[in-house]
């Protein structure tokens, strides 16, 4: 893939604000921007070095457009290693246009989804891993998700990835040289060393794969589903976790009827909080169609709390243990975190009776008001513990793209079918294709295999502009 014409976007969000900036990339982008620019100082900007910033105006004839600042970043030290020019103009939305039309009729072409990002990779500025984690770390949202898209972009993840391939690539073509001497029966490859380095290919390999249990969830979030009986407030404690009025409270039975979800995030981590209908036997239709969502996003959610009311626990405490059993039986694999709430109705005693009382059942337990907000921030811990992010503290590569992660699976299969070979004494020509295969999905993440498809279908998430 070569890229010859000159592209432009607009770099920063779109619409009005103080400033915005409108990136071109490409073999045309000085001279189009000397073209349409006049420097206060008189200076062609064609003629000035790299990495410089020049203040002027854009002009087409003797129509002003702004007064900008152009910023010169010529090939190869270049986000795109392409000739780069930035023009920072003021923020309306009608200059922003006004500008960018002008480089089109100078000859530019509006730049496609994620095409500047895609022009650096295919220039060698970063491999496909980095390139991706651009993406992730304009996205991320919160503390955890910013440091691992900073890790992956600075080259942590593709490093690891090639260097064990770089180790086994050297394999490779001992075992390929092998193939040509097939009728002397001399082995190049150490098949003791190469045992080793599979080993620890095949360890390094899980250990990236398991840990991405732990990136997806801080990727993407984790969605907690709360839920209970009618009027246990529900409701009350997701306002109270999130600070804020958000959803409608009433002492009326039934009043959520469809779920109602907001993000939070604690420790660094994203939680996404579903307050649910109350589940009950009900004949209003409209309240029958929340209570079947209600087990809906039970089932896709990766934590469950059950509210509790502790006045009605008080009473008929057997009941709630029924339903306790229903939930766990229906969700078995999902973590169940028990919340008491309206403790500030009863007093201490009959609050640690009634805990007492559920601790028999083998569950985590917290009691809060989610009415005066107390017990809230060790239910925010509580939940917190569900995410192991030992990995995270201690700076180690953490996976958190599905491509990759399939991409790693297969290279696992290859790397255990050549151990199988080497350790059944298989031919080396059957173990060259499985180590060939092998190279391949590692090649795969960091970019030496690719194809336009592949290309397409992650650049094509992107914004426009980066």
């Amino acid at each position: 893939m070569i890229y010859n014409d000159t592209i432009v976007a607009l770099a920063t969000p779109s619409g009005a604000g103080a400033v915005a900036i409108i990136r071109m990339s490409g073999k045309d982008s000085i001279t189009i921007a000397s073209n349409v620019f006049q420097s206060v100082s008189g200076k062609d900007i064609s003629q000035q070095k790299t990495h410089t910033i020049h203040l002027g105006t854009i002009v087409e004839d003797s129509k002003i457009y702004d007064q900008v600042l152009i910023s010169i970043f010529k090939n190869p030290n270049s986000y795109t290693g392409e000739d780069v020019i930035e023009i920072s103009c003021h923020g309306s939305t009608f200059i922003q246009q006004q500008i960018i039309q002008l480089l089109l009729r100078q000859g530019c072409r509006m730049a496609q989804a994620g095409e500047f990002t895609l022009r650096a990779f295919l220039n060698g500025k970063l491999d496909l891993s980095q390139a991706e984690a651009v993406a992730d770390l304009i996205s991320s949202d919160n503390e955890a998700s910013h440091q691992i898209a900073m890790q992956q972009m600075r080259g942590g993840f593709s490093s690891e990835i090639a260097k064990l391939r770089e180790e086994l690539l050297n394999f490779a073509s001992l075992i390929e040289l092998e193939l040509d001497f097939a009728e002397e029966d001399v082995e190049f490859a150490d098949r003791t060393q190469f045992h080793e380095l599979l080993n620890r290919i095949e360890f390094v390999l899980k250990r990236l794969i398991d840990s991405f249990a732990v990136g997806n969830v801080i990727k993407n979030g984790i969605p907690v589903a709360i839920v209970g009986e009618p009027n246990v407030g529900k409701s009350t404690l997701l306002n109270a976790l999130l600070n804020e009025e958000r959803a409608i409270v009433s002492e009326i039975a039934g009043t959520t009827r469809d779920t109602i979800e907001d993000e939070l995030v604690i420790g660094g981590i994203g939680f996404r909080f579903i307050d649910t209908a109350g589940i009950r036997e009900t004949k209003d239709v409209v309240e029958s169609i929340g209570i079947k969502k209600t087990f809906e996003k039970i089932e896709q959610a990766q934590v469950v709390i059950l509210l509790l009311d502790a006045k009605e626990l008080q009473v008929s405490g057997l009941k709630f243990q029924v339903e306790i059993e229903k939930i766990k039986n229906n969700f078995p694999q999902k973590p169940l975190v028990v919340v008491i709430n309206k403790v500030d109705l009863l007093s201490k005693y009959d609050v640690e009776t009634i805990r007492q009382q559920l601790e028999t059942l083998n569950l985590k337990l917290e009691t809060i008001s989610a009415k005066n907000k107390t017990g809230i921030e060790d239910l925010k811990n509580h939940l917190l513990s569900f995410v192991n992010t030992g990995a995270l503290r201690n700076n180690e590569t953490i996976v958190t793209n599905t491509r990759h992660y399939d991409s790693l699976l297969k290279a696992l299969e290859e790397i255990q079918k050549v151990k199988f070979g080497l350790s059944n004494n298989l031919p080396s020509d059957l173990m060259a294709i499985d180590i060939r295969q092998a190279l391949y999905y590692f090649g795969e993440i960091t970019g030496e295999v690719t194809n336009d498809e592949l290309l397409g279908n992650i650049f094509a998430n992107f914004c426009i502009g980066k």
